[in-house]
């Protein structure tokens, strides 16, 4: 009952060819072929700066400084918003821990 059944393999269907013998052939050794000939490349490519895109750079760039200061001005203020809400907490509790102590 909690053995497993094994699938039995399926039977080829349609007619079967027998293998087909490959007879080795010889290779004859002949002339190398002449190595090919490389054009030199340039040592330094050529770039070029139109005033557009040194517009495009700059501006991109800006963008780029602004996001990032954005989010790191916004994660120091976060973390301020945070610490002072958790100094008041402690205070709070601190007050009511005291004033119950008093009792």
């Amino acid at each position: 009952m909690l053995r497993p059944k094994l699938p039995t393999m399926p039977q080829p269907t349609g007619t079967v060819t027998p293998p087909v013998v490959v007879e080795p052939t010889t290779i004859t050794p002949g002339t190398p072929p002449p190595p090919p000939v490389v054009a030199p490349a340039p040592s330094r490519p050529v770039v070029q700066f139109t005033p557009g895109t040194v517009l495009a750079l700059v501006g991109g760039g800006t963008a780029v400084v602004l996001v990032v200061g954005a989010v790191l001005v916004s994660m120091l203020l976060a973390v301020a918003v945070t610490g002072a809400s958790v100094a008041v907490c402690a205070l709070v509790v601190r007050s009511l821990a005291s004033a119950q102590h008093r009792r």
